[in-house]
């Protein structure tokens, strides 16, 4: 599955921006037939950075929304300004 596929939107919300500052975590609409190492590939892949956990769940409207939290070496506030979130 091509990266572009798999990783459908950033999400920005204040529980993600929370996340973003607090827990190095970043939070994406994804494909609903990604898997976690779908998604782990595509945020390395786009966003040049190394991934350390994902965690997936399904929303009451029924999207795939993943939390991917960086490794430590890299901000995740860093790319949320270079995706224009924050």
């Amino acid at each position: 599955m091509d990266a572009y596929e798999v990783i459908l939107y950033p999400v920005m919300t204040e529980v993600s921006s929370r996340l973003i500052e607090k827990e190095n975590k970043l939070v994406f609409i994804v494909n609903l037939k990604a898997t976690k190492t779908d998604i782990k590939q595509a945020v390395e892949e786009l966003y040049e950075v190394e991934v350390e956990k994902v965690n997936l769940l399904i929303t009451p409207k029924g999207e795939k929304k993943a939390f991917v939290k960086l490794r430590p070496e890299y901000k995740a506030t860093d790319v949320a300004i270079k995706l224009g979130i924050l």
